[in-house]
Formats: structure tokens, C-alpha cells, sequence
């Protein structure tokens, strides 16, 4: 089987018929397509209301910007200051060698800059990119984000890893990627070699939204990288009709810890151009997080956080617990819901 990049793609699979393709032609005009084979299967049969589906598969919503979306909703743009590079926080930069991914999520913030022939750094821009790091004794931390690092090949990979491990002020290296949950095969040995480098920690953070994402395949690729002696954080979007709801966040974050996922960030979504028909409120994204404080343990508690638009960073957008009670003291409210004084 073939990785699909088409509508037409699509409606061979069996997974839109010729009319809903039609429907979302305007779409696809637009923002990239791509369904890996693995995907393909696990999709085949599933109804437009799936969890999986819905995340990959194109719907003429997307045609549809509501007035506060952007095209750079969190502002790479204005926040890098070298091409590939986007320095947000004084200790961290992103490196983006490449903007093309293995598949293409409907919520994707980025959509408008990832894409079939998304433009890659070249070994002179790459090497630019990382002298900026070598240039910037603050930065401890680079993300190697994109599109999908994992799709890079295990030798251009190992030279990132190695080059950054080569500057003495960096301390970790953090590569996001889809693939594990996306093409569970790409994880080969290669590839995990090349993640490691002495005098540098390799974290890797994974995206996963829903607990159906964790097939026995997908298990057996978390399960090299964790083998391989490699952390592994969760990453999340918060997504109305897939998982905004507690029991399906329950079960994914779950399922996450007993695959030795730390669940690192449960993201509000940005406001990506085409993307309003995913985003709750923030006031219900609030609550759902409130009621998982009594459902599940602290290895399963993300920081639920909203990217402040136009390059602000993170934010914090969990509820209080703990407000002052206006008289010198506290009020702290536990996981049932009743509220105790405190003083101190």
C-alpha cells in the first residue's frame, strides 16, 4: 500500500467518497494532505466521527477562517532572527531543519508553512542555524522540531544531534515528532542511534491526542526509543469531538504512562487559519483539566497551556486551586470540589 497525498488518494482508500472529496477540494488546494500506509490500514472501514479520522482526514470546515485566526499563530516569523531558527525564551531556541512531516494533522498550527516540498534548510542554512546556537551561550536547550525530524535520515539526524552536542552550553536536545504513533517502522536502530551523542541529553517528545493511537505497533516503537535509554514526554491538543472529554483523556494519559510517556504538555488549540471547528472554549478545556485531578495520579497531570499569539510564549491555563480568601490567608480547594482555609 501506498502513502496517500491526495484527495483522490482518499477516495481509492475507501476512507471519502468521490462527493466529500468534491466538498473538500478547496481545502486540499490549500493545506497539505499525507496519510501514511500504516495509517491507511488503521483506518480502513472507521466513519468520519473517528478519533483517527478526524484528526487526517480533510473536511470542508477547514475552509472556514474565523476572524482570529492567523497564519503564524504563535509567531515563528517575528521570533527568528536566523532562517530555521525561532528564539522565543532565553534559554531555548527551535531548530526547524525541515517543514515536511509523514502526515498532516487538520489542527496543525503550522499548516500554512509544512507541506509536500516545504522547504528544507540546505547544508549551508543548517549549518548558519546551528552557528547561531554556538553563538548564544544562553541557549541550553534546542527543540528540533519542523515538520517531523523523524522523517530526516539517520545520518543528516546524527549530525545535528552530534554537531549541538559539540557545543559546551548545550545541555539537551529535544526532538517533537508524530512518527512513533504515525509510522511505527521508521523507528529502526538507525534512527535511535542516531538520536544519542556524549555530553548531551536526548529527550524526545511524541504527539499523541487519543488512546485508539497507541496500537501494538505504535507500542513496540515507544518501546525501542525507551529501551534505547531515551526520556519520552506526551504532547497533546486539546480537541473538541476527539478527546475533550475526561474519560477519553483519562485513558490516553494513561496510556501514555504505561508506555513510559511522560505527559508533558495538553496544548489549548492555536488559532490556526481553518481550525475553529476543533478548539474548545478555554473555560471548558478548564474544567475537563480540574476534573482530572481526581481521576488520575500525578504522572498523568499535563500543564495545560495556551500559546499567547504573536510570539509570547506559553501560558499556564489550568484553573486555581489555591485563591486568597481576601483576609490575610487562602482558600484551597480539593479534588472533590470542597474548599479548606489555610494560613502560612
Amino acid at each position: 500500500m501506498k502513502a496517500a497525498h491526495s484527495l483522490s488518494d482518499l477516495v481509492a482508500a475507501g476512507l471519502m467518497t468521490p462527493e466529500a472529496a468534491e466538498a473538500a477540494s478547496g481545502v486540499a488546494d490549500r493545506y497539505a494532505v499525507a496519510l501514511t500506509p500504516y495509517l491507511l490500514e488503521k483506518l480502513e472501514g472507521t466513519p468520519p466521527g473517528d478519533p483517527l479520522y478526524a484528526q487526517y482526514v480533510p473536511s470542508p470546515e477547514e475552509t472556514y477562517t474565523a476572524p482570529e485566526e492567523r497564519a503564524d499563530p504563535i509567531g515563528d516569523v517575528a521570533r527568528s532572527p536566523v532562517k530555521g531558527i525561532v528564539h522565543r525564551y532565553p534559554d531555548r531556541v527551535l531548530l526547524k531543519p525541515l517543514h515536511a512531516c509523514a502526515v498532516y494533522c487538520r489542527f496543525c498550527f503550522r499548516r500554512e508553512m509544512v507541506g509536500p516540498g516545504g522547504e528544507a534548510l540546505s547544508p549551508d542554512e543548517l549549518d548558519a542555524a546551528l552557528a547561531y546556537v554556538r553563538a548564544h551561550p544562553e541557549v541550553w536547550e534546542v527543540v528540533v522540531t519542523g515538520g517531523d525530524p523523524f522523517l530526516l535520515s539517520p545520518r543528516r539526524l546524527s549530525y545535528i544531534v552530534r554537531t549541538l552536542s559539540d557545543i559546551p552550553h548545550v545541555g539537551v536536545v529535544r526532538l517533537h515528532t508524530r512518527i512513533p504513533v504515525a509510522d511505527p517502522a521508521r523507528v529502526t536502530t538507525e534512527l535511535l542511534d542516531a538520536l544519542k551523542a556524549p555530553d548531551v541529553a536526548t529527550w524526545v517528545a511524541v504527539h499523541v491526542n487519543h488512546a485508539s493511537e497507541l496500537t501494538e505497533e505504535a507500542r513496540g516503537a515507544l518501546a525501542r526509543l525507551a529501551e534505547a535509554g531515551i526520556p519520552l514526554l506526551g504532547q497533546t491538543v486539546l480537541l473538541k469531538g476527539i478527546n475533550d472529554d475526561a474519560a477519553s483523556l483519562e485513558a490516553l494519559f494513561r496510556g501514555l504512562v504505561r508506555n513510559r510517556i511522560k505527559p508533558y504538555y495538553l496544548h489549548h488549540p492555536d488559532l490556526a487559519a481553518g481550525t475553529s471547528h476543533f478548539r474548545p472554549t478555554l473555560a471548558e478545556g478548564q474544567a475537563l483539566v480540574k476534573g482530572l485531578r481526581g481521576r488520575v495520579s500525578g504522572l498523568c497531570q499535563p500543564t495545560y497551556v495556551l500559546d499567547i499569539p504573536g510570539g509570547h510564549g506559553k501560558a499556564p491555563a489550568a484553573p486555581g486551586w489555591v485563591q486568597p480568601d481576601g483576609e490575610g490567608g487562602y482558600v484551597a480547594e480539593d479534588f472533590t470540589g470542597a474548599t479548606h482555609r489555610y494560613r502560612g
